[in-house]
């Protein structure tokens, strides 16, 4: 598996991705870190799994809201307040 460099990388990324077209991983580095890989896509292979809920689990309709919260504060005064600091 390469290892690059995150600059290296950004400069360089169509030879990198032709390299895992091919079938190679690389390992993106931030310095001495890895914080990423690069693999070739599986089309077999899901990117997540759907399950269907358990035939124990209750429906939507019938599960039971929090009572709602007691709040002094006027939130939409609040939203106006940060809109206007942002303008």
């Amino acid at each position: 598996m390469k290892k690059v460099r995150i600059a290296e990388l950004k400069a360089r990324l169509s030879e990198y991705l032709r390299g895992v077209r091919r079938g190679e991983s690389v390992t993106v580095m931030d310095r001495d870190t890895p914080v990423a890989v690069i693999s070739p896509y599986d089309r077999g292979a899901a990117a997540f799994a759907i399950h269907s809920p358990s035939s124990k689990a209750p429906k939507p309709s019938e599960v039971e809201l929090p009572p709602p919260l007691s709040v002094e504060t006027d939130i939409v005064e609040l939203l106006l307040a940060e809109r206007q600091v942002e303008r």
